[in-house]
């Protein structure tokens, strides 16, 4: 019996003398953590050394698998009763499950878009000759090389164009943290050809003109910037021109095509978790579950017995 295995048959000892536990809350506690116990073990950790992302991981596997919330709600109490124990018995020198949050509804896959579909994008954008082309091309060829939040995207400074020349940018994300974005050949060129319309944008003159000239998508608003929604408009109105349905394109969406299409090509899920500035790994493999269900689909619909015989 390894050391896990003793901690928790010493855990669930103290819950039956102590606490006075149910023979069924007893084995369902049991099942619950060695399901856990397995979960890490094949993926090459151990219980005694776990530490809170590998808890989280495993929390929004149970959570991609379907549990019930209920269940779900058990097993985390399971989970953080026996790390508790441990350090209070000393078996173990931190609790990784201290911060471990209840269970929440599940959350929803990302809308998708495949590489056809982002290529109209870029074909229809190609096709728009004046000023606000060369604006709408750098803002898509940015928004799909980063990965960037839309907020990122409208909000990058003016300096921002001069980094491009280098092949990346830098990026105030959430919570103020910063990250340095690469960016492919081509978003850099589309920011080379941005600036020689730039002025274009900028407000004629006066305390607007100042404010404006800090960004790189200067506008006459307050916060000197093109907003959020005015961008979204322009997205929905590219989709729409390239064929697609508007409901279906967003910026959100693009960041999403972004991700899918990386770890579909062989990236590593903890890179796209950095480039995309998540704080958690678990935030980013609702990628690896929308992979998934694209393989499942194919499956079901191309596979000759996937309707009988």
């Amino acid at each position: 019996m390894n050391d896990a295995a003793r901690a928790r048959e010493a855990f669930l000892e103290m819950l039956s003398v102590e606490r006075a536990a149910s023979t069924r809350t007893l084995a369902a506690y049991a099942d619950d953590l060695s399901d856990l116990f397995g979960w890490l073990t094949v993926r090459g950790r151990e219980a005694m050394t776990a530490q809170t992302g590998d808890l989280e991981a495993y929390l929004a596997d149970l959570a991609a698998r379907g549990m019930a919330a209920s269940t779900a709600a058990r097993r985390l109490s399971a989970i953080r009763g026996f790390y508790r124990f441990c350090l209070e018995d000393r078996r173990i020198n931190s609790d990784p499950a201290s911060s471990l949050r209840g269970p929440t509804r599940r959350r929803a896959l990302p809308k998708l878009l495949s590489e056809d579909e982002v290529d109209a994008l870029f074909v229809a954008a190609g096709e728009v000759e004046d000023a606000a082309g060369a604006r709408l091309r750098c803002q898509l060829e940015t928004l799909y090389a980063a990965g960037l939040r839309v907020s990122e995207l409208v909000s990058l400074p003016i300096g921002a164009a001069r980094m491009a020349k280098d092949g990346a940018i830098m990026l105030r994300g959430k919570g103020g943290k910063e990250r340095l974005a690469p960016l492919t050949p081509g978003a850099c060129e589309a920011i080379a050809e941005y600036m020689q319309v730039y002025d274009a944008f900028l407000p004629a003159e006066g305390a607007a003109r100042d404010r404006a000239a800090k960004f790189l998508f200067p506008a006459r608003s307050a916060s000197g910037h093109m907003t959020r929604e005015a961008f979204a408009r322009t997205l929905k109105d590219l989709a729409a021109a390239a064929g697609l349905s508007p409901a279906k394109v967003s910026p959100h969406v693009i960041r999403h095509a972004f991700a899918t299409h990386l770890l579909a090509r062989g990236a590593d899920l903890r890179a796209i978790q950095k480039l995309l500035g998540h704080a958690d790994l678990s935030t980013t493999q609702i990628y690896a579950h929308v992979l998934d269900e694209r393989l499942k689909q194919v499956v079901n619909d191309a596979h000759p017995l996937a309707k009988g015989r």
